[in-house]
């Protein structure tokens, strides 16, 4: 939005003034401003030509007068450098993923489920972070390289099943594959990788893969990135789903399952990040939002004013009328008009 001002106003005072003067001028039957040819304006105490000089010079004055007053239109604009971080969330996609000790609305859910929004909810609350997926079971793969394309990394999330992998739980693995997909040059600075963090979220002890967690923690470490670990699920006895060979689910038995707390404790401690526990849909949505505020920036936005001065559009038409009206009168009584007339 513009709006329009005068950058110096009192000058506007003199509009006020000019009423008074041609009032002087007419009171005492000769010149009262100092404008080029006026005397040639009145002779004898009658008009010449017509009184045309007299009105462009007065409007050629208000002009002026306007132009010293600085007229503009003033825009305000927020300019705002954004640059957010790059991080990776590494997923346990595992078997134990589908059991089902989590519950919404008083229905029952595995742990992949309980999740998916959860996801979703957090990519949505950053927009100006690059993220991207890495999944695991046996194996490590990467769903998502880091994108700024949201949406397709929440439809990316909606693709999240188990079976997608051998099964297993490849912790170390996960973390490893995370790390490689922050490999970027231009945002290290002494050997530290700037600007990025790691959610790492498991239910499982690490019994796959070529990488220990703990060794790659230590990489973490050693590039300065956070890794905030998230150990999801109860352990002990839970309610496990038992599907027959076309994926249809035939009822559910109970299975045994346990989280490796003390390796995601030591792994977050090592990294300089936090680790959660989140053994319900409330707890695991308490995590993420948790990470989310830690790992905030802050924007700050620098206001500046556009300025477009318009007294151009105001002194050459006054300067124009002033000398146009000073042609009429020179025209008919030359001996006359090349002199400047005041008041006397």
């Amino acid at each position: 939005m513009s709006d329009f001002t005068f950058h110096s106003p009192h000058w506007l005072w003199l509009l006020g003034l000019l009423p008074l003067l041609w009032w002087l001028r007419s009171r005492r039957g000769a010149d009262v401003l100092v404008v080029p040819f006026a005397g040639a304006w009145q002779h004898g105490g009658h008009l010449v030509v017509s009184r045309w000089p007299l009105g462009l010079a007065a409007v050629g004055l208000v002009l002026l007068v306007v132009a010293l007053a600085r007229p503009q239109f003033v825009q305000q604009r927020q300019e705002e450098r954004k640059e957010g971080y790059d991080l990776v969330l590494a997923i346990d996609v595992s078997g134990s993923m589908l059991s089902e000790d989590y519950e919404r609305g008083g229905s029952r859910l595995n742990r992949l489920d309980a999740l998916r929004p959860v996801l979703d909810a957090f990519i949505q609350r950053r927009p100006n972070d690059r993220i991207g997926l890495v999944v695991f079971a046996g194996r490590a793969y990467t769903l998502s390289p880091l994108t700024f394309d949201h949406d397709w990394l929440r439809r990316q999330t909606e693709r999240l099943k188990v079976g997608l992998i051998e099964d297993g739980t490849a912790i170390g693995d996960g973390l490893g594959v995370a790390l490689t997909r922050l490999e970027q040059a231009k945002r290290e600075q002494s050997g530290k990788r700037l600007g990025a963090f790691i959610v790492l979220l498991t239910d499982g002890v690490n019994n796959k893969g070529a990488l220990e967690p703990l060794q790659s923690a230590a990489i973490a470490k050693g590039r300065g990135i956070p890794v905030y670990t998230i150990g999801t699920g109860r352990t002990g006895y839970v309610p496990v789903p038992v599907f027959d060979r076309d994926g249809r689910k035939l009822g559910m038995r109970t299975g045994y399952t346990e989280t490796d707390e003390r390796t995601l404790q030591a792994i977050a401690r090592e990294t300089g990040a936090e680790f959660f526990r989140a053994m319900d849909t409330g707890t695991i949505e308490s995590a993420f939002k948790a990470i989310d505020r830690s790992q905030k920036i802050e924007f700050q936005a620098k206001s500046y004013l556009l300025t477009e001065e318009l007294f151009a559009w105001f002194t050459v038409p006054g300067a124009l009328l002033l000398a146009a009206a000073a042609l009429i009168v020179r025209w008919p009584f030359p001996a006359e008009s090349n002199k400047l007339q005041v008041a006397k």
